[in-house]
């Protein structure tokens, strides 16, 4: 059986992101989307609002775990027995700063290998920070974020 990792912040998550989970939960027989808690970030959710948020937006991926992890990304993955971790991409830009994180993960562990998917063209502009910008200026954001983000989002002040 083989299980990945797709590890980010994920704060929110997109529905840029899902499509990554979606493709990955049909190519490996586990996927566990794992929320970092990134210590050089102030987080704009929680990250157990995040992971809750992220639950509710995935309980029909039947092979998708969803937790929280600190530290790094690779010795989360020996943590937890697997050693592929899966990432999105979206544009060039991206591939150049994942090619240099996926390096530098496999220089940390050799086992380690990483996995790109790339978004479908609709999704390729979505980033969590773009969602958090709109949201920020009452701007529409509903149709970038899976319906359980976009509900708790409209009734919260943050």
């Amino acid at each position: 059986m083989t299980t990945a990792i797709y590890p980010g912040s994920f704060d929110p998550i997109t529905n840029g992101h899902l499509d990554i989970l979606k493709s990955g939960s049909e190519i490996f027989d586990k996927v566990i989307i794992a929320v970092s808690y990134n210590i050089e970030k102030k987080g704009f959710l929680s990250v157990e609002k995040r992971v809750e948020l992220i639950k509710e937006s995935v309980k029909d991926l039947k092979n998708v775990e969803v937790d929280s992890f600190e530290g790094l990304t690779v010795d989360y993955a020996k943590k937890r027995g697997t050693h592929v971790l899966l990432r999105g991409l979206r544009t060039s830009s991206d591939f150049e700063y994942e090619l240099q994180l996926s390096q530098t993960n496999n220089y940390l562990s050799k086992d380690i290998k990483t996995v790109f998917l790339i978004t479908k063209p609709e999704y390729n502009f979505i980033s969590s920070s773009m969602v958090k910008e709109i949201m920020k200026n009452n701007g529409d954001f509903k149709q970038f974020v899976p319906d359980p983000v976009y509900k708790y989002l409209s009734n919260c002040d943050i």
